[in-house]
């Protein structure tokens, strides 16, 4: 009787035929380098859609937080306050835990910002008396950065005596956000669809070398060779094919940061935002590879399990 190997002999057995069989797969690419070379970019154009979309939402999301943080609510004072009474609103809004800033413009400092910034400005020069009310700009805490908390201090400014209105403009950033998460869903969708165009790519690649190692599968099936060992090879062949197009996809995700960065630096600078497109994180690019190889070995697995029941030795 055959006396049984150790469990550590048996497992450094069990690792060395692994990685002979995972490199023997890898040769078996470099054997076929146009096919292999043409079905990876396929790959990888496939998941570079995913990963760019995933990173312009992670960057978008710091936008629209940003934005949101810097909501201001502008009170418009009456225009029958005078001066006294107006620093007394400005002292107690910067005695209130809610306000992180304050900003008074006087009728006069309004008036000279509106003459700068309104085409209508010069009009005002034939005025007998300005018509613009004393504003203060107020630039909530953290807290009440959020739409529903700003509105609820809005609200709450409005009751002060010497404020004649309250006005905070949360509807572009709400219209934006809306369109943002229109885009998300889409491109979620969009994802979904290549996620499965890659398990079906891979899936038919590796049918194909099924077929082209057919009569080789026969003879192994016929010499004993056991379901798992022939299944192997092909596994780790949908693995690597994974592996290099996460590889593809993230030079072309970065290439393609590289060139929107001009656009999108110049159309933040507009809105009075620093922000610069940031790429994949290494968590980030760590978890595409994984993802990329997960899904190279479940269609290397579907189409193994399909094809190999088919191949039997007569």
């Amino acid at each position: 009787m055959k006396a049984k190997l150790p469990f550590s002999q048996r497992l450094k057995s069990g690792l060395q035929q692994h990685l002979r069989q995972a490199l023997s797969s890898l040769g078996e690419l470099w054997r076929t380098p146009m096919t292999s070379l043409m079905t990876m970019l396929v790959l990888g154009f496939s998941l570079s859609l995913p990963a760019l979309l995933m990173v312009l939402s992670n960057n978008a999301a710091k936008v629209e937080a940003q934005w949101q943080s810097a909501a201001e609510i502008s009170l418009f004072l009456r225009l029958d306050s005078n001066e006294t009474r107006r620093q007394s609103v400005v002292t107690q809004l910067r005695s209130m835990s809610e306000i992180l800033e304050v900003h008074y413009l006087s009728p006069d400092e309004a008036l000279a910002e509106f003459q700068s910034h309104s085409q209508f400005g010069e009009a005002l020069k034939y005025l007998d008396s300005n018509p613009l009310p004393a504003v203060v700009r107020v630039q909530p805490s953290s807290r009440y950065s959020e739409a529903d908390a700003a509105r609820d201090l809005r609200d709450k400014l409005a009751q002060l005596p010497e404020v004649a209105m309250a006005r905070l403009d949360l509807d572009w950033l709400q219209r934006l956000q809306a369109l943002g998460q229109v885009g998300r869903q889409s491109g979620s969708a969009l994802a979904a669809l290549l996620i499965l165009a890659v398990v079906l790519i891979t899936g038919n690649t590796i049918r194909l070398a099924i077929m082209q190692r057919f009569h080789e599968i026969k003879v192994m099936k016929l010499v004993g060779a056991t379901e798992a060992f022939i299944r192997r090879p092909f596994l780790y062949g949908g693995i690597w094919l994974g592996l290099l197009a996460a590889l593809i996809a993230m030079v072309l995700v970065n290439a393609m940061l590289i060139w929107l960065d001009g656009a999108v630096a110049q159309l933040l600078s507009l809105y009075r935002s620093q922000i610069r497109l940031e790429g994949l994180s290494g968590s980030q690019s760590g978890l595409l590879i994984l993802f990329a190889c997960g899904l190279g070995w479940l269609g290397a697995w579907l189409s193994v399990r399909r094809h190999l029941r088919a191949i039997e030795p007569r």
